[in-house]
C-alpha cells in the first residue's frame, strides 16, 4: 500500500508539471501549434479508450463480472464529466475582452479545469489501488490527454485578459488539484471496502467521454482525406501503446 501511495502521489506530480506546457506553446507560431495540436488529440483519444477498454475495464469485469455495478460505474463517470462540462458552458459570456476586464469565462475555465483535474487525480488514485502497472498506464494516459488540454486551457487564459506570467501560473496551481483527487482516492479506497470497484468504471466511464465527446469531434473538424487517415493511424497508435502498456502487468 505504501508503493501505491508514492506511485500515486509522484504521478500526479508529474501530471502537474505538464501544465506549465503552456511555455512550449509560447515559442510556437499558432498555425504550427494547430497543426501538432490535432495530432495530439488524436494520439490522445487513442490512449484514454485504450486505457479505458483494455486496462480499467478489463480490471473491474475480471474481479466482480460484468455485474450492474459495473455498467452503473461507467454511466456514472460519464455523466459526473458531462455535468462538469455543462456547467464550464453555462458561465460562458458574450462580455468585450478588454484590459480592464478579465472575461468570466477564463476564470470558469479555471474552476472547470481544477475539478477535471481532481478527477484525474482520483482516477490515477484509484488505479493505483487496482495495481501498479494499471496506475502506470493510467497515468500515461491521463499525461498524453493533458498535454493538448493544458496548452488549450493556456490559450484560453491569455484571450481571457491574463497576462502570460499569471497565466501560467494559475494554471499550475488548477493543476495541483489532482494531488487533492489522488489523496481522496487513496484514503477513501483504503477504508471503504467495495469503493474501489465502484470507482475504477466510474474512471473508465470518464476517459470514454472525454475521449468521445471531448477529442473525437475536434478531430472530426479536419475533412481532407490524407490528414483524416493521419488521424485514424495516430488515433491506433493511441490503443497500441496502452496494448504495450498491458506487458507491464
Amino acid at each position: 500500500m505504501i508503493s501505491a501511495w508514492l506511485y500515486a502521489l509522484a504521478s500526479v506530480a508529474l501530471v502537474s508539471v505538464i501544465s506549465l506546457v503552456g511555455v512550449v506553446a509560447l515559442s510556437l507560431r499558432e498555425e504550427r501549434l494547430k497543426k501538432i495540436l490535432v495530432y495530439l488529440v488524436g494520439f490522445s483519444a487513442g490512449a484514454l479508450f485504450g486505457d479505458a477498454f483494455f486496462h480499467l475495464l478489463p480490471e473491474a469485469v475480471g474481479e466482480q463480472g460484468f455485474t450492474l455495478v459495473v455498467s452503473g460505474g461507467v454511466l456514472a463517470g460519464i455523466l459526473l464529466f458531462f455535468i462538469v462540462e455543462k456547467v464550464v458552458h453555462w458561465h460562458h459570456c458574450h462580455m468585450p475582452i478588454t484590459k480592464e476586464h478579465t472575461h468570466p469565462f477564463a476564470l470558469m475555465n479555471l474552476v472547470g479545469d481544477a475539478v477535471h483535474n481532481f478527477l484525474d487525480g482520483v482516477i490515477i488514485g484509484v488505479s493505483y489501488l487496482v495495481g501498479i502497472p494499471v496506475g502506470i498506464a493510467t497515468t500515461v494516459a491521463v499525461i498524453l490527454h493533458e498535454i493538448p488540454q493544458e496548452i488549450s486551457d493556456f490559450g484560453v487564459l491569455l484571450h481571457g485578459g491574463f497576462s502570460k506570467r499569471k497565466a501560467l501560473w494559475l494554471n499550475f496551481l488548477t493543476a495541483l488539484a489532482a494531488v487533492a483527487g489522488a489523496v481522496l482516492a487513496l484514503l477513501v479506497g483504503t477504508s471503504l471496502e467495495g469503493v474501489v470497484s465502484f470507482l475504477v468504471p466510474l474512471a473508465a466511464g470518464g476517459f470514454i467521454y472525454i475521449a468521445g465527446a471531448d477529442l473525437i469531434p475536434e478531430l472530426h473538424k479536419e475533412t481532407e482525406t490524407k490528414k483524416s487517415l493521419m488521424q485514424v493511424a495516430i488515433i491506433l497508435f493511441g490503443f497500441a501503446v496502452m496494448a504495450g502498456l498491458l506487458l507491464l502487468e
